[in-house]
C-alpha cells in the first residue's frame, strides 16, 4: 500500500501522474514510481524518497506517453529501496503492476514460479501478480489479469499496464479501495478520489472482484467470475480546493482550524430546535432495529475507536441500551458472540479500514444489523452497511485525524439525540441539548483563539520524552486521543489513562520530569479529578489542565492551564480535544517532525 494513479487519454500521462501522487502524498509513504509505455515500450522510474525527488528525475526524462500509472509505497513486505519500489515488472519488462494490499499466500506462488524458471528482483509480494500474468497471458490482457488473481488469496487495489497493449489498462479491487474516475475522452483511477478532482467528479466506485478494463473514451467492468456488472456513476461534491493547503502551513492546523465549520457541515439540516430531535436520513428506515436493540457493538480502530468510546457514554447514558465498544482488528478474531438483537456501528473516517471492514462482514454474517459512520462518500463501509450516516467534514488530509474525531462525536451524539428522543428523553432535555449543539462550533472557534498561548506552553515542554493524559468520565476517551495525537505526530512517548487508574501503576512515573495533562472540567467528576492533581503534584510532577472558563479554583494547582467554554457534559469532549489537537501539533512542529506525513504511518489503513 498506500496511493495509486493511473491515467489513459489525450494528455501528456507524467504530470497527470504527478500531481495525482503529490495529492495522495498525506496517505504515508517511503518510495514512489511511475510507468509509461513510450515507443512500444514499458518505461518505468522509481526510487526510494518522496515524490518532488521523483519529479526531478523524471524532468531529465522527458515523457509524451498519454498512458501511465504511478504509485507511492508504504513498506509492507521489504524495506523501503528502488528494487522494491513500485511499479513492479515480469521478466522481460513487458507487463508492469502497482498494488496496493497484500498478498497472503505470496511466499507459496513465489516458490511455484521459480520452480518454473521465474526470477524474482524484490522482496515484495506485488511482484509475484506480474509473473503470474505473464504465466497466463495469450494474447487477452483482461483475462490474464483474471486467471492470475484467481491464484491468489489477500487483498489488492491494483492496475495493470501491457507494452503490447498501449491503448489499454486493467484495474482490480479486493478489499483495498479503487475508484474510476470518467472525463472527456480520458480515464483515471486511483486508490483516493483526491488524486484526480481537478480533472473530473464523476467516479465510480469499484467493489470487491470487479475487474475495469480501460480505453480513452470507454470501460467496461466484469467479476473475476466473468459477469458483466454495472456500476453506478456518482459526482463528487468535494471540490479541488478542498485538498489545497490554503496558505496553511500544514494540513493538520488547516484541519484542526477548520473545524467550527466542519462541526457545522456535520450539524447542517440535522437539528429540529423546536422538537428539540435530530433528524437522521440515512437511518431512518431502519430505526425499528436500532430503537429495540438488546445491545450495540461499536467496532473501530485508532481514533475512530476513541469517539466509539464517547459514543458508549452518550448511548448509555440517555437510550440506555447497553454498548461495547469493540478494536475491530481484534473483533472477529474472538468469535464474539451476536444475534439478531444485537447492532453494530462501524465507524472509519475513510470508510476504507481494513480490520473495520473485516468486522462489519463478520457481524453482516452473523445476521446483525450494521450502521457505518464514515466521511468518504461511496466507501466500501458506506456502502456494505444497511445504513448511515455520512460526517460531511470533507477531505482530511493530515494523516494524524483531528476534524474527522470532532465530527464522530458530533455524529454520535446526534444519533444519541435521535433515539433518545425517540424512548424517554423529554422535549425539554431534547431542545437544551439541541441548543447546546448549535453553539458548539462558535465555542470550538473561541478555543482556537488560544492557539498562540498553547504553543507558549508546548515550548516549554520541548525536551520531554514521556507525557501522561488523564481524564474521567468523557474526558477520559480524551485523554487516550490526546495521548495518541502527541505519539503520532511528535514522537514522544503518551499514555492516556482514567485518572483513578493513576494510582494503579501509573503513578511510579511521576517525578519532575513527567508532565501530566488532566481535563478538569467541572463536571460531575470535578472534585475527583482535583485529587488526583494534588496527587501529582504532591509528587513534584508538572500538571497541565484543561479546564472550564471561570473556574479559577483550578489555577492554584497547576502549573498551566487552557480554558474552554462550559457546555453539557456529554458534549465536553468536542471542546476538550481541541487544545489537546493544538499542543500535539506545536510540539511536532517545534521538535521538527513532519506533522502531515508522520514516520511509519498511513492514512488510510487497508491491510490488516
Amino acid at each position: 500500500m498506500c496511493g495509486i494513479v493511473g491515467y489513459i487519454g489525450n494528455k501528456h500521462a507524467v504530470p497527470i501522474l504527478l500531481e495525482g501522487l503529490h495529492r495522495l502524498e498525506y496517505r504515508g509513504y517511503d518510495s514512489a514510481g511511475i510507468a509509461v509505455i513510450e515507443g512500444g515500450e514499458l518505461c518505468r522510474v522509481r526510487m526510494q524518497g518522496k515524490v518532488n525527488s521523483l519529479a526531478l528525475q523524471l524532468a531529465e526524462r522527458p515523457f509524451e506517453s498519454t498512458i501511465g500509472m504511478g504509485h507511492t509505497r508504504w513498506a509492507t513486505h521489504g524495506k523501503p529501496s528502488e528494487a522494491n519500489a513500485h511499479p513492479h515488472a515480469n521478466g522481460d519488462a513487458t507487463i508492469m503492476v502497482v498494488h496496493n494490499g497484500i498478498i497472503e499466500n505470496y511466499q507459496t506462488l513465489r516458490e511455484q514460479l521459480s520452480a518454473r524458471g521465474y526470477r524474482f528482483s524484490s522482496e515484495t509480494d506485488t511482484e509475484v501478480v506480474a509473473h503470474l500474468i505473464e504465466d497466463e497471458y495469450t494474447g487477452d490482457l483482461t483475462q490474464a489479469v483474471k486467471r492470475a488473481l484467481r491464484k491468489v488469496t489477500g487483498t489488492y487495489g491494483l492496475v495493470v499496464m501491457h507494452a503490447h497493449h498501449p491503448r489499454e489498462m486493467v484495474a482490480a479491487r479486493r478489499g483495498s479501495p479503487m475508484v474510476l474516475g470518467v472525463g472527456d475522452n480520458e480515464m483515471l483511477l486511483a486508490s483516493d478520489v483526491a488524486a484526480f478532482l481537478r480533472l473530473t467528479d464523476r467516479v465510480v466506485y469499484l467493489e470487491d472482484d470487479d475487474i475495469v478494463t480501460l480505453k480513452a473514451n470507454t470501460y467496461v467492468i466484469d467479476t473475476l467470475a466473468d459477469k458483466p456488472v454495472a456500476r453506478e456513476t456518482e459526482r463528487i461534491e468535494w471540490q479541488a480546493e478542498a485538498v489545497e493547503l490554503n496558505g496553511f502551513p500544514h494540513y493538520m492546523l488547516k484541519e484542526i482550524m477548520e473545524q467550527p465549520q466542519t462541526i457545522a457541515d456535520s450539524l447542517r439540516g440535522r437539528l429540529l430546535p423546536d422538537e428539540g430531535i435530530a433528524r437522521l436520513g440515512g437511518l431512518r428506515h431502519e430505526i425499528d432495529s436500532l430503537l429495540h436493540a438488546r445491545r450495540i457493538i461499536i467496532t473501530a480502530c485508532g481514533t475512530s475507536w476513541h469517539s466509539g468510546l464517547i459514543g458508549e457514554y452518550m448511548l448509555e447514558e440517555f437510550v440506555r441500551t447497553p454498548v461495547e465498544v469493540d478494536y475491530a482488528s481484534e473483533f472477529r478474531y474472538r468469535d464474539p458472540v451476536l444475534d439478531h438483537d444485537t447492532v453494530v456501528i462501524a465507524v472509519s473516517q475513510s470508510g476504507e479500514t481494513a480490520d473495520t471492514m473485516a468486522a462489519v462482514r463478520e457481524a453482516r454474517q452473523k445476521g446483525c444489523k450494521v450502521y457505518g459512520i464514515c466521511n468518504v462518500v461511496g466507501s466500501s463501509i458506506a456502502r456494505e452497511s444497511d445504513a448511515g450516516v455520512y460526517l460531511h467534514c470533507g477531505p482530511e488530509i493530515g494523516v494524524a485525524s483531528t476534524k474527522a474525531f470532532t465530527s464522530q462525536v458530533t455524529v454520535l451524539a446526534l444519533m444519541t439525540l435521535f433515539l433518545a428522543r425517540m424512548k424517554s428523553m423529554s422535549a425539554v432535555k431534547g431542545r437544551e441539548m439541541v441548543k447546546e449543539l448549535q453553539a458548539i462550533p462558535n465555542k470550538v472557534a473561541q478555543i482556537l483563539q488560544t492557539s498562540e498561548s498553547i504553543k507558549s506552553i508546548a515550548e516549554q515542554y520541548l525536551y520531554c520524552r514521556n507525557f501522561l493524559y488523564l481524564g474521567r468520565g468523557y474526558n477520559f476517551p480524551v485523554a487516550l486521543e490526546g495521548a495518541l495525537k502527541l505519539k503520532e505526530v511528535s514522537y514522544i512517548h503518551a499514555e492516556g489513562y482514567p485518572a483513578a487508574e493513576m494510582k494503579h501503576g501509573p503513578i511510579a512515573l511521576i517525578d519532575e520530569s513527567m508532565p501530566v495533562v488532566f481535563i478538569a472540567i467541572q463536571d460531575s467528576t470535578y472534585e475527583k479529578v482535583l485529587n488526583n492533581i494534588a496527587e501529582v503534584r504532591a509528587r513534584q510532577g508538572r500538571v497541565i489542565a484543561v479546564a472550564t472558563q471561570g473556574d479559577k479554583e483550578i489555577r492554584h494547582c497547576v502549573d498551566h492551564v487552557i480554558y474552554v467554554p462550559p457546555t453539557l457534559e456529554c458534549l465536553t469532549p468536542i471542546l476538550t480535544i481541541i487544545p489537546l489537537q493544538l499542543l500535539a501539533y506545536h510540539m511536532a512542529v517545534i521538535r521538527g517532525c513532519d506533522v502531515d506525513q508522520p514516520r511509519n504511518l498511513a492514512k488510510s489503513v487497508t491491510v490488516e
